[in-house]
């Protein structure tokens, strides 16, 4: 519920602050105090739109802040405006009017003629037939939901299949094939590296050869001179022993010039081309070729989509196991899901009968003197909710015909109707319902009972908040809000006692220190009590 709201520089309103509390909270004050500033307020809290002109002339910023309270959670929502701007908060960050509006749309509910009605709405009017259904239709209404959850599981298995059993037929053929191709072509990882550079070897044989023809007769010559310059150190060395480490280097290198002159050797012959291999190892790189044009820039890549392939493979197979399977367990889903339906539109219907029928009899309470409320269900589709699309009309009077709600309802004959729906439906939508012009053409012993169906909403939600001028529903209220005005500055303060009796002898003879008003206002405090 609204646990407190601060007002500052709006319009007439210099600051106010009030916390309404619980129960039914009543605004009052004289004509064009500034009591629908207050509603303003709330209007700016929920997200719309917000209105320049409404800074008013004790600053350059008007400023509003809210702080919500839902089962021990706060939820803390202001915004602030100049003559430029406008900005919207959430909890202390700032955010678009927009999210505001959806962050606070469960909390507040306004009822006036210009609003967005939430009765008009399929969820809200789907909420009140529920919140009545007799025991069967509760058990119908938790049979619909388990069938419209197996529904869901048995969708999305289907949906899982990725489309018709031909379909997948041939999806599962397309990847068997790839992951079969990409397999039988035996490809290895980092194999690619290596047939490109034997092929490389092969397609060079020819200039290969020579070179190392060259190189090995080098190594020859390289070979004869050091066996010529060790024969002359060996002799050397008789003359001068030093020179022995010099023999024994140019030996080492003897050695290690023979093995050079082998390994040439041994890479000749193996250039001896085989045409045959020569062949094979260019078809396998024109194979890697045709796999990489297919399936990836790289080997890697190729053998990584063959991976997937298979497991798609193996997974489309496992559900082609399941299709048939799926499709008849689909099939029962459907049509449970729709006889439920139908079983829980009929449930509504009755429900429906007994709330209409409560609110015209609240409505004829309420100064209606032939009212007409009719809650349709049409068939629809199943969804989460049902299977039907309620649907709301009015008529202030049975020689009309009725309307939808919003068109055909002045703001006040909408309140007393929101009023009656909610005491017929047993709740609101909002754990604070706000009802503007409820009392628009409303005298008397009506006001009277307006005043009574108020408090009983109230003892439903959290808080019921009203604008109001008469002092018949003033005195059930729980706290009590008078909007005062002097000159261009106005005032909210709360009265409670002598102060609370002085705004009901006003509201009842214009004049606050009336006795007969004393008396009179008393006297309803003292009924309303009762």
């Amino acid at each position: 519920m609204l646990d407190e709201l601060i007002v500052s520089n709006l319009g007439v309103i210099r600051h106010a602050r009030i916390c309404p509390g619980r129960g039914l909270v009543v605004i009052t004050g004289e004509t064009g105090a500034g009591k629908t500033l207050l509603l303003g307020a709330l209007r700016l809290l929920t997200g719309s739109a917000a209105r320049l002109d409404m800074v008013g002339p004790f600053g350059d910023e008007a400023v509003v802040e809210g702080r919500f309270v839902i089962d021990g959670d706060e939820v803390a929502a202001s915004r602030r405006m100049t003559k430029e701007r406008s900005r919207a908060y959430l909890d202390g960050h700032v955010v678009s009017a927009g999210a505001l509006e959806r962050a606070t749309a469960g909390l507040t509910e306004i009822v006036a003629q210009h609003d967005q009605l939430s009765l008009t709405r399929a969820a809200s009017l789907r909420r009140i037939l529920d919140r009545r259904l007799d025991d069967t239709g509760a058990a119908v209404l938790a049979e619909y939901r388990q069938a419209w959850s197996a529904l869901v599981e048995a969708r999305a298995k289907a949906e899982a299949l990725g489309g018709d059993r031909t379909a997948l037929e041939r999806e599962l053929d397309i990847a068997r094939h790839q992951a079969a191709e990409i397999d039988d072509a035996g490809f290895a990882p980092g194999e690619d590296e290596r047939l490109e550079t034997e092929v490389r070897r092969l397609r060079h044989a020819a200039e290969l050869m020579a070179g190392l023809a060259e190189v090995g007769e080098a190594v020859e010559r390289a070979g004869d001179a050091l066996a010529e310059a060790i024969g002359h150190t060996r002799r050397l060395t008789r003359l001068d022993p030093a020179l022995a480490d010099l023999a024994r280097h140019l030996e080492g290198a003897e050695v290690e010039t023979g093995e050079a002159a082998a390994a040439v050797r041994s890479h000749v012959e193996g250039l001896d081309v085989d045409p045959a291999h020569a062949e094979e190892v260019e078809g396998r790189l024109r194979l890697l070729g045709d796999l990489r044009r297919k399936y990836g820039p790289t080997l890697a890549d190729v053998l990584a989509f063959g991976e997937r392939a298979a497991a798609r493979a193996a997974e489309l197979g496992r559900l082609l196991d399941q299709a048939d399977e799926i499709a008849a367990e689909l099939a029962r889903a459907e049509a449970e899901t729709v006889e439920v339906g139908e079983r829980l539109r009929r449930a509504r219907r009755s429900a429906a009968a007994r709330i209409v029928e409560e609110a015209v009899g609240h409505l004829r309470d309420l100064g209606f003197s032939d009212p007409v409320v009719e809650i349709t269900l049409e068939e629809a589709a199943p969804g989460p909710d049902g299977a039907d699309r309620p649907r709301l009309a009015f008529a202030s009077d049975a020689r009309l015909d009725p309307g939808e709600v919003g068109r055909v309802a002045s703001g006040g004959e909408l309140s007393r109707l929101v009023l009656a729906l909610r005491l017929a439906g047993g709740s609101a939508d909002a754990p604070t319902v706000v009802f503007d012009e409820v009392d628009a053409g409303v005298g008397g012993a009506t006001a009277l009972t307006l005043g009574r169906k108020l408090a009983a909403v109230a003892e439903r939600v959290a808080q019921v908040l009203v604008v109001t001028h008469l002092p018949q529903v003033a005195a059930f209220a729980h706290r009590h809000f008078v909007v005062e005005r002097d000159g261009n500055e106005a005032t909210v303060r709360l009265v409670a006692g002598e102060e609370r009796l002085a705004e009901l002898t006003r509201m009842l003879a214009g004049m606050p220190d009336s006795g007969h008003g004393r008396e009179a206002a008393a006297e309803l405090l003292a009924l309303a009590g009762r």
